[in-house]
């Protein structure tokens, strides 16, 4: 079976996501790849759509606006063990990697992920190694994730986030002013 291939009996995709653009694109990539696509927009439609009708497919954002997303993998993981999941985010690190496939992801994906990098993770056979990327971050682009991530988790609070980065507070500034790095 190709990458391309969905097996018929096996083609519902629930992608839970706050992220209203990204989620109708992603819903319109993978229906005209043969999914039949089911959208939340937080937690509790993911939880209510997993508990229903689990989908054999699932992309969901690790961080939504009403909580966690491994809410969401683990409720589809106890009602249907076989499902494939792909935990999506723009704030990655390893401990959350560990606690998505512990939860039952099949992959870790940092956003933004194109339609084919989801599908090729959503369909990689188990045991599987995955494809490095084509285009990997840039090492300023990690930096920068870095930054906004220990930025986020304090709360936007330019003075905490640089006293955490041993930065000034000035640089840091500067380093927030500015767009992401490719």
């Amino acid at each position: 079976m190709s990458q391309r291939e969905i097996p018929t009996e096996e083609k519902t995709l629930l992608i839970c996501d706050d992220d209203r653009p990204f989620r109708e694109r992603l819903a319109r990539a993978m229906q005209s790849r043969g999914f039949e696509v089911l959208i939340a927009e937080t937690v509790r439609e993911g939880i209510a759509i997993a508990s229903d009708k689990p989908p054999a497919y699932a992309v969901i954002d690790l961080k939504l606006d009403d909580g966690n997303g491994l809410d969401v993998v683990e409720t589809l993981h106890e009602k249907r063990p076989s499902a494939r999941v792909v935990v999506l985010t723009g704030f990655g690190n390893i401990a959350t990697a560990v606690a998505a496939v512990k939860f039952g992801a099949v992959d870790y994906l940092s956003k933004p992920a194109d339609a084919d990098d989801i599908l090729g993770a959503l369909l990689a056979p188990p045991g599987g190694k995955p494809q490095p990327p084509e285009n990997p971050m840039s090492a300023d682009r990690v930096r920068w994730e870095h930054i906004q991530r220990v930025y986020e988790l304090c709360g936007h609070n330019v003075s905490e986030t640089a006293r955490r980065l041993n930065m000034h507070r000035r640089t840091l500034q500067r380093i927030l002013a500015k767009r992401s790095p490719r």
